[in-house]
């Protein structure tokens, strides 16, 4: 890879990195380049929620497709590498256990009286033209939910007694004299005075009354789940950088690529 084409992979950072099957990995946050060679040779991506951990991939087999940047292995493969600190620099030895990671052949950096590490973040947005930097860091929120018990509600049941009034229509005979005159030609009993009695039975209707207990509804408790917005109010401290002096101009993301 050419110094050209090195420099190139500067725009390659804040740009979404994927894999083969475009599942998104996370953010590139820095490429670190080969102290020997001066080449690029890893991508440090921040993954997990809210970017909070940083992996390692090779540069090799990397590309750029539209605004996202696809990675040469999984996704899985990638977030499950070995731990390392993005401090600035890869270690000799957390290098060799990258390369192991993902099955490439280790070259061992020569010996020297002074060690320096195997990799460092060397390119950046525009890596020619600056002489001074500094990191600017903020807050971000870190917001989770959990589930807790907030009330039970059971059902209860119990026997009450009320009076209850109806009317019902009943039937029942009644007596009536009924007086009438004798026919001219009428002669029975004529002229006969006797004694005696004839007796007419009455009937009336009566109320029984009996009870029954009859199914009326059936009562139950089932729970449904509505979503609320809950609003979050806290503070968060945010780094500023300014510039003091005289000559001085400032260039865009978008001018610098």
């Amino acid at each position: 890879m050419s110094q050209d084409n090195a420099q190139q992979l500067g725009n390659w950072i804040k740009r979404t990195a994927v894999d083969s099957a475009g599942d998104k990995v996370g953010t590139i946050t820095d490429v670190y380049v080969d102290n020997e060679t001066g080449q690029p040779d890893w991508l440090a991506i921040s993954t997990g929620m809210f970017g909070s951990k940083v992996s390692f991939v090779p540069v090799e087999g990397a590309r750029v497709a539209g605004d996202e940047v696809v990675v040469g292995f999984d996704k899985s493969k990638i977030k499950d590498a070995p731990n390392t600190e993005a401090d600035g620099q890869l270690s000799v030895e957390e290098e060799q256990t990258l390369y192991a990671y993902y099955g490439r052949g280790y070259q061992p950096v020569p010996e020297t009286t002074t060690a320096a590490p195997a990799t460092t973040p060397t390119i950046s947005s525009d890596t020619s033209a600056r002489d001074a930097s500094v990191v600017r860091s903020e807050e971000e929120l870190a917001i989770n939910k959990r589930t807790q018990e907030a009330g039970r509600v059971r059902l209860r049941k119990w026997v009450e007694t009320e009076n209850v009034q109806v009317t019902v229509p009943v039937e029942k005979q009644m007596a009536r004299v009924v007086r009438e005159p004798v026919g001219p030609g009428e002669t029975t009993g004529l002229g006969e005075f006797t004694e005696g009695e004839e007796e007419v039975v009455l009937s009336e209707e009566v109320v029984d009354v009996s009870k029954r207990a009859v199914a009326k509804e059936r009562v139950g408790i089932e729970k449904e789940t509505v979503t609320e917005q809950v609003p979050v109010n806290e503070t968060v401290r945010k780094e500023r950088v300014e510039v003091e002096g005289g000559n001085v101009t400032e260039t865009s993301p978008q001018e610098q690529r």
